[in-house]
């Protein structure tokens, strides 16, 4: 116990300054700094553009015209349904005059249902879920795989800790092409572009 100012402390160096808290907080900060800045730079990067890739595979293409083409055929289909439905509108606009209560009820319920028919139809070819999202899953989802094993085996292979994907979300400001590994995933797939 030490006596300051005429108060009894129990501090053995006396009562901690604001100083002191300061300056106990910037070395721990700074501490902190220095060792995730050695911790990032003891990690070695990488980057690859998956586009680049995709565009180089001939599978790739070929499935995604496959799917090009399902898609454009299930969008002309969906249009030309609604073009019947529009026709049925205007022939019950042309006819609504002439029919009774319960004829118009009856082509009312007839426009609906095919509108809900459509519709329908549209989630089921385009939903979340759709069959465009299966085909796209069947066709593609093994090539994505085929390039992730690829990506993962050159990046064990180079000593490489993180890939970024330049193609993604992924905001890269400067990229020095020596680290751009895409060219390394396609020969290692067997599609060398080099």
């Amino acid at each position: 116990m030490y006596l300051h100012k005429g108060k009894l402390l129990n501090y053995p160096e006396g009562r901690p300054s604001a100083k002191n808290k300061k300056m106990k907080k910037v070395i721990s900060v700074l501490a902190i700094v220095a060792l995730s800045s050695f911790a990032v730079k003891a990690q070695k990067i990488g980057y690859v553009d998956t586009d680049y890739i995709l565009t180089s595979i001939p599978e790739y293409k070929a499935a995604q015209g496959e799917i090009d083409k399902l898609s454009v055929d299930w969008q002309k289909e969906i249009e030309a349904k609604y073009t019947e439905i529009d026709k049925l509108y205007k022939a019950y606009q042309a006819d609504a005059i002439l029919l009774t209560d319960d004829m118009k009820k009856k082509r009312e319920n007839e426009i609906i249902n095919k509108e809900k028919e459509v519709k329908e139809l549209q989630k089921q070819r385009f939903g979340v879920d759709g069959e465009l999202f299966k085909k796209r899953q069947e066709l593609v989802k093994p090539l994505q795989d085929k390039i992730y094993n690829a990506v993962k085996a050159v990046a064990e292979r180079g000593g490489l800790a993180i890939i970024l994907d330049k193609a993604g979300q992924v905001s890269i400001l400067y990229a020095n092409t020596k680290y751009d590994k895409s060219e390394d995933v396609l020969t290692y797939m067997g599609y060398n572009k080099k």
